[in-house]
């Protein structure tokens, strides 16, 4: 038998499979950021670290390959060449994950699926072409799988049935099937699992709500093996909570922090964390550091009413506002996740997330509007009062231009309409542009001392493109020099995070306009009896 052992061992010859991976293309989405990626000649944010992983649990005999269809399409001769394909990916790649099963099977290639998609809702209709249903966490469904292929098997499902994997025994994963100059960052996972309850969470339903962490040596060699193939850019941890193991993370930002002092800091992190964090300065005082960067906060939303009725109660226990200054106090800059459309919402919750994120000076905070995901509590609550909108659109995933998938507690044109207002506001140019500058000059400067490295060709080009929209073109152009000087005189430590800030205007103004537009859309097609009125939406 082969493929038994989370390194992919065997104990028998086989003949090697010719293993072609498939990452759909995501749908533009807040984090999409083309236009930030087209001024740095990147393709895209962040790889398939899923599927990377994935390879790395399979037979070492097997010859993979792996097409990321965000950064090109598959080509002719790699479907020639496979003798198997993978899919892997979220509810929001859906659609082509059903296409590129499609295009498999009129090859007549057997085809297998996975990852968080094909775990919540193995029997949606884009997967029923798929042969193989590889569901919940890979070290304990692939070796099923692999032992279905050696006994001949032409298709079935795999579950763990609720086990829940050691992760002490991951590989590191395949980052060398990866084109890595086509990324802007590169992304590892410490923990899986969060120890919270929030009701529209699906990472519980997924990993469960007992953090599990692997070894501090794990995650280094893991951070070699980036730097070993040459990278020397940003690192995505990509837990949902990275402090859900306070006492694991602790263990490991001190090896983190040697790494990067022996190299120069050649990685700089950004990570999500419950915002609890700025509960704890040891904790924050750390992963500074160790050169985090970023870490993203699942706020949702000011309203405390809203929090309780989600089960968010860990947000309810301290004043947001403070929090998000302590975490900027200790040089690590706060982005943020917001939610409209909460049981019980009050009228005007997106003018009171507008008026919170201005206050904080959060530059980057995400907006959406409440979706249902399946398995999670408030799918199984709203399809028992019978809410859910059912069919095709009942799942619909996470993108930020999406309606409620369920009937809420106030008209859902008022919702859509605060939302696009909201939105609208927070990313107008000239206010962005406000909100940067005084989140920058409160930021903590930075305690650790990377090597020095010399701009490339690419930087300076993006920072000419970026001083000629915004300090010359546009009208934001006396905020942009003034606020540049006042930077460079009052704190000069951040100067370059805050233009890296600055070039992110770029992304927001074009995603302002894709909200408008998409949101207009979907409101027009809302059944005539919804009893509102319709509130004209802003211009696009």
């Amino acid at each position: 038998m082969f493929g038994t052992g989370p390194t992919g061992s065997h104990s028998k010859d086989v003949e090697p499979m010719h293993a072609l991976f498939i990452y759909p293309e995501f749908p533009k989405t807040f984090w999409s950021y083309e236009k930030i990626l087209e001024l740095v000649n990147r393709k895209v944010l962040l790889p398939p670290l899923g599927m990377v992983t994935v390879a790395a649990l399979l037979p070492h005999e097997w010859e993979i390959k792996l097409v990321d269809r965000n950064v090109r399409e598959v080509k002719a001769e790699e479907w020639a060449w496979a003798e198997l394909v993978i899919i892997s990916g979220m509810i929001v790649q859906k659609d082509d994950m059903a296409v590129q099963i499609a295009r498999a099977k009129q090859r007549n290639l057997p085809v297998a699926v996975g990852g968080p998609f094909a775990s919540s809702t193995p029997d949606a209709p884009e997967l029923d072409l798929a042969d193989f249903k590889i569901l919940d966490e890979g070290e304990i469904t692939l070796p099923m799988f692999i032992e279905a292929l050696e006994r001949g098997e032409t298709g079935g499902r795999y579950s763990a049935e609720g086990d829940k994997p050691d992760v002490t025994a991951t590989p590191i994963p395949r980052f060398d099937l990866l084109q890595l100059d086509a990324y802007d960052s590169m992304s590892v996972q410490f923990s899986r699992g969060c120890p919270f309850n929030c009701e529209f969470c699906d990472i519980i339903v997924l990993y469960g709500r007992k953090p599990r962490t692997k070894t501090p040596e794990q995650l280094v060699a893991e951070l070699q093996s980036l730097y070993d193939l040459g990278w020397r850019r940003s690192v995505f941890l990509v837990d949902d909570n990275f402090i859900g193991n306070k006492r694991n993370a602790k263990l490991l930002l001190p090896e983190i922090r040697k790494f990067q002092e022996e190299r120069g800091y050649p990685f700089s992190f950004s990570t999500e964390a419950s915002v609890d964090l700025a509960d704890d300065e040891e904790m924050m005082r750390m992963m500074h550091d160790a050169r985090f960067e970023k870490v993203f906060l699942g706020i949702e939303t000011p309203d405390e009413a809203s929090l309780e009725t989600a089960r968010k109660v860990q947000n309810t226990r301290n004043p947001l506002d403070a929090a998000v200054d302590r975490i900027t106090a200790n040089g690590i800059g706060v982005m943020a996740g917001f939610i409209i459309g909460f049981d019980g919402e009050r009228d005007g919750a997106g003018q009171r997330i507008v008026e919170f994120v201005t206050r904080t000076g959060i530059p980057a905070a995400m907006m959406g509007m409440l979706q249902a995901l399946p398995k999670t509590a408030l799918w199984a609550r709203l399809e028992e009062e019978g809410r859910l909108i059912q069919g095709e659109d009942a799942a619909k995933g996470v993108n930020q231009t999406n309606l409620l998938n369920f009937k809420p507690t106030r008209p859902i044109r008022d919702i859509a309409n605060e939302y696009v207002d909201a939105f609208c506001a927070l990313y107008e140019p000239n206010a962005y542009m406000d909100r940067v500058y005084s989140y920058y000059l409160k930021m903590a400067a930075p305690r650790w001392k990377a090597a020095p490295k010399a701009p490339s060709w690419v930087d300076i080009r993006a920072l000419a493109i970026v001083v000629w929209r915004q300090g010359i073109k546009r009208n934001t152009r006396g905020r942009f020099w003034r606020y540049m000087i006042g930077m460079a005189r009052n704190n000069p430590a951040v100067l370059e995070q805050f233009l890296v800030m600055l070039a992110h205007n770029e992304h927001f103004i074009e995603y302002r306009s894709i909200v408008q537009r998409e949101i207009r859309e979907q409101v027009e097609a809302l059944p005539p009896e919804e009893p509102t009125a319709q509130k004209e939406l802003l211009p696009a």
